[in-house]
């Protein structure tokens, strides 16, 4: 017997899950169903990718076609153990004993069997579309204060583009999604459009970085800013505030403002990071500030270094 390859014919992996299965099967029999296919060949693929869903998801048939291949119909008519036989009737593709073809039919459209009558005859099912995926970039700022973004869809495809005006909630996080319902590819029959699934994402920003809700900002200093204390304006995504540098910080010192990061339930805490910045020695003035410098503190950066006394 000639093998046919059941993972292929899904276009899945051997190691798919079964809701991969499930989703391919359902995917290409709405494509190939003769009902709605304009495929020249679409009755005998309906029945083939029929054939490879009915072995694959079936966890006993699965093994034993992962385990003999082509043989596996033999292996369970010689008295696998725990398996239901498996027949070819009339040459039309594999039936499990006592299944009803039309029920996966009726199942999933709404409709009668693929076998009864003419196309004409058949009743009218219903079948809801499938939901796009997309993405769509924000700004911080955008989460912070809410907004409206306007996107175009099926630009790229035999599809006539589509504008929408997206409502970006405030509080929105990268990786979240926005719903907007209806907004899919459209059900047939009776059956209602899919939704349009759009993944947050931020621009990069060139003053903060975002870690869950929490905001981060390096905000640089003078040495004097650092060693005597400062107020220093800092920007926010809203606004601004008057932030207090403490005497005799370090850099990498973290300031945390708490709840103002990005706003929700839960709102995140934003902080200000600092960077001691260093003047240039690039005059003769420059070179004897430092020299200055030095000799008026006789300053060891390295005195406690590695453990050194």
């Amino acid at each position: 017997m000639a093998f046919t390859d059941y993972y292929q014919i899904l276009g899945v992996d051997r190691d798919a899950s079964d809701k991969d299965i499930k989703r391919a099967y359902h995917r290409l029999a709405r494509k190939y169903h003769p009902d709605v296919s304009k495929e020249t060949d679409a009755e005998a693929r309906f029945k083939e990718v029929k054939e490879a869903y009915d072995v694959l998801h079936d966890a006993e048939k699965r093994a034993a076609y992962d385990q003999y291949g082509a043989d596996w119909q033999a292996a369970q008519q010689a008295g696998s153990q725990g398996f239901h036989q498996y027949q070819y009737q009339g040459g039309a593709g594999p039936q499990a004993q006592g299944f009803d073809f039309d029920d996966i039919f009726q199942s999933m459209f709404g409709g009668r069997g693929f076998n009864q009558g003419s196309r004409q005859s058949r009743a009218h099912f219903d079948y809801p579309g499938e939901d796009i995926r997309a993405r769509i970039q924000i700004d911080l700022e955008d989460s912070y204060r809410g907004t409206t973004r306007t996107i175009t869809l099926g630009s790229d495809g035999g599809a006539q583009p589509r504008t929408l005006n997206v409502r970006i909630p405030r509080g929105v996080v990268p990786g979240q999604h926005i719903r907007l319902a209806g907004q899919g590819n459209p059900g047939i029959g009776s059956g209602a459009n899919g939704d349009l699934l759009l993944e947050v994402s931020f621009r990069q920003h060139p003053l903060y970085r975002v870690e869950g809700r929490d905001v981060y900002l390096t905000l640089p200093v003078a040495p004097w800013e650092a060693a005597l204390g400062a107020t220093v304006t800092v920007p926010l995504p809203e606004g601004s505030i008057d932030l207090k540098i403490p005497a005799n910080s370090s850099g990498g010192r973290r300031l945390r403002l708490k709840g103002k990061g990005i706003p929700g339930k839960q709102p995140g805490d934003f902080y200000v990071e600092l960077s001691v910045a260093l003047p240039a020695a690039n005059s003769a003035a420059a070179k004897q500030a430092y020299n200055a410098f030095k000799d008026a503190l006789n300053f060891d950066p390295r005195a406690n270094w590695g453990g050194r006394a």
